[in-house]
């Protein structure tokens, strides 16, 4: 069974190398180019993990974090910030707003699967031992 990742991302080359990563493992990624789209295709296809950047046009990434997090159909899907927001307390930000990770920018290439692989292992469905 393909995991869909929803990958909430505005700038291309950033969606373009976390989608060529995940789709080389396997994973089936649909990408929101902001936020309001990022909610309304979370709420349609209900994906098994949400990757969220946090600097977004118009609606930041927290906003949106908090908004998926008030639809009880995806209180229990993993989101997991990836931003360049490296300051102090910034990771408590994305977690008060109800992410469940914060990945740093620029992406690792050799760490981002493994990473990411955690909060999906987290959420596996009843009976699955691998993402």
């Amino acid at each position: 069974m393909t995991r869909t990742i929803l990958l909430i991302e505005d700038n291309e080359q950033n969606l373009y190398l976390a989608t060529f990563l995940l789709e080389q493992k396997g994973y089936k990624v649909v990408p929101a180019r902001s936020g309001t789209e990022g909610i309304a295709t979370a709420a349609r296809i209900l994906p098994d993990l949400i990757i969220l950047d946090i600097q977004l046009p118009q609606m930041d990434g927290y906003a949106v974090a908090r908004e998926l997090r008030q639809n009880p159909d995806l209180k229990a899907v993993p989101i997991v910030a990836v931003t360049s927001y490296a300051m102090v307390g910034d990771r408590e930000r994305t977690l008060e707003a109800g992410c469940n990770g914060y990945i740093e920018k620029p992406i690792n290439p050799d760490t981002f699967i493994g990473q990411i692989e955690q909060y999906l292992k987290a959420n596996l469905p009843e009976g699955r031992t691998e993402p």
